[in-house]
């Protein structure tokens, strides 16, 4: 076993590095997991693929990135941290690159799955990293500076990643991240301390291997879930058992043998095992509202793609400031009081987003966007203070890797949620609505609609059709944003189950100066 002392006796010298370096890395991570999303398209075109095919960009990555997450706390414990936060930059870096110049599909797909192992490891060692490097009392600064680029990379993602494609080529949506990944290994192999490297640590097989296939049986499921009709596809039913079946057997090997690949003992913090259930739902209302916005705003209200990322901008901003000011005042106050206001606000964002219309004015767009913003920004940094304030230094690498895979699976569950509710809804709605055209609706022999909605004619049919598949459509975003409301809302209630990290964590995080 090496002797070298563990992270929280080992401060950095250059603290400010530290940060820069590992903000740099969290961001170029969370931003490549939305910017090739408005690229598709373009990449469809160059690559002469179907609907079915292009998918697999994304897919590709998701999955890899998803089983890589958890064995990040044993690859940092039994390699060192910063050797492997420096392969991990320059993995992901290449891999960035090589997605660049591929000239056909299956090089893309490959090139995809490298991007998503060495990138997996980003965020869980960056919020390790930070946490290490900041005494306790400062924690909540700590986290407001790397939820920064956690919460605002996917957010700028799609506004980016179109300037870019519109501007120049879908390419540069992967060589954006060449000048942030070089910048990022130079800063992290300069100022970021090694940690304790447990060379007898071994490594749990089976274990990751059931977890492994659990996710992406998991991911599968729910990324081609809509492609095939659900349940009336036989590969969907596979792999939702399958997905069921692994994660049965990781669960209880978990429990049962010496040496698990993740330690249950995590889940023995009451702090830590009620915030893995927040970020959860985070994950839901963070990631399928950013999913729900830019198709509601281009194919309902008609806007741009540009005018849509400056309509989703102020979003990010409201993050961004109110990540800047509760990771001052967390020092001062119960983490649990900006929490649960950053619950209620983002409720309210939700309810005000479940009224709107066809004629919602660019005002509400965007005020209501900075206010969930805002609120997701009060709770992104207090839950990530809490969940780490009363659990042990050694678990934090794992921890770290555990708390970002409930986001990504969040994330995911909440995505192809919402999108199915969608199509289901507005199928409903769309036959509730067309009941009520018939030849004894007096609203239709009004002249004034029958000149442009006139069932007779072969015209009016079809723009009649279009205006209810309208109406209809209108309505299932609008349900869309209730069910998220309502989740958000069943979360409140969980705050009370969580500690003061004031009284307990002074004892169970001890901070060396």
């Amino acid at each position: 076993m090496d002797d070298t002392p563990d992270s929280p006796e080992r401060k950095p010298t250059h603290l400010a590095l530290v940060t820069f370096g590992t903000m740099l890395a969290t961001f170029m991570q969370a931003l490549d997991s939305t910017i090739a999303n408005v690229a598709l398209p373009h990449m469809q075109g160059s690559f002469a693929a179907s609907q079915d095919q292009i998918t697999w960009v994304l897919t590709s990555y998701i999955v890899a990135a998803a089983i890589m997450t958890p064995p990040t706390g044993w690859l940092s414990n039994r390699f060192g941290r910063k050797r492997l936060f420096m392969l991990s930059v320059a993995g992901f870096t290449l891999a960035s690159i090589l997605c660049g110049i591929a000239g056909t599909l299956p090089q893309m797909v490959v090139y995809r799955v490298l991007q998503g192992v060495f990138g997996a490891a980003l965020v869980p060692l960056s919020q390790a990293t930070l946490l290490d490097s900041y005494p306790r009392e400062r924690h909540g600064s700590a986290m407001a500076i790397w939820g920064l680029g956690a919460v605002v990379g996917p957010v700028l993602g799609p506004t980016l990643g179109g300037w870019l494609t519109d501007n120049y080529s879908w390419r540069w949506v992967f060589y954006i991240n060449v000048p942030f990944g070089l910048l990022a290994f130079l800063v992290i192999a300069r100022a970021v301390p090694e940690t304790k490297i447990n060379r007898g640590l071994r490594f749990d097989v089976f274990g990751f291997a059931m977890l492994s296939l659990a996710v992406a049986s998991l991911q599968m499921f729910l990324d081609r879930g809509e492609l095939k009709d659900w349940f009336g596809s036989t590969e969907i039913v596979v792999e939702a058992v399958l997905a069921a079946l692994f994660f049965y057997v990781f669960v209880v090997h978990t429990f049962t043998t010496d040496q698990p690949f993740i330690s249950p003992k995590m889940l023995k913090d009451r702090n830590f095992a009620v915030s893995l259930v927040f970020m959860a739902v985070v994950g839901v209302v963070l990631f399928a509202t950013l999913a729900l916005m830019p198709p509601f705003l281009q194919t309902l209200l008609g806007y741009p793609v540009f005018t849509v990322g400056l309509l989703l901008a102020p979003r990010g901003l409201g993050t961004m400031f109110a990540m800047l000011f509760v990771g001052r005042i967390l020092a001062r106050v119960d983490a649990r009081l900006p929490l649960t206001f950053g619950l209620l606000l983002a409720v309210y964002s939700l309810w005000w987003m479940e009224g709107f219309t066809l004629d919602t004015p660019d005002w509400d767009i965007a005020v209501s966007g900075v206010l969930q913003g805002f609120g997701v920004g009060f709770v992104w940094v207090s839950l990530t203070t809490v969940a780490f304030s009363t659990l042990p230094t050694t678990m934090r690498n794992e921890a770290a890797g555990v708390f970002n895979l409930m986001r990504n699976i969040g994330a995911s569950v909440g995505i192809s949620a919402v999108t199915a509710m969608l199509t289901e809804n507005t199928q409903q709605v769309h036959a509730s609505l067309a009941g009520l055209i018939t030849p004894f609706n007096p609203l239709l022999h009004n002249p004034a609609v029958h000149q442009f909605w006139n069932p007779q004619t072969a015209k009016g049919l079809a723009a009649l059709n279009a205006e209810v598949t309208r109406q209809a459509s209108m309505i299932a975003y609008l349900d869309d944003f209730k069910a998220i409301m309502l989740l958000t809302v069943c979360l409140v209630p969980l705050v009370l189950l969580l500690t003061s990290p004031t009284s307990k964590s002074q004892a169970a995080v001890p901070v060396v100066d």
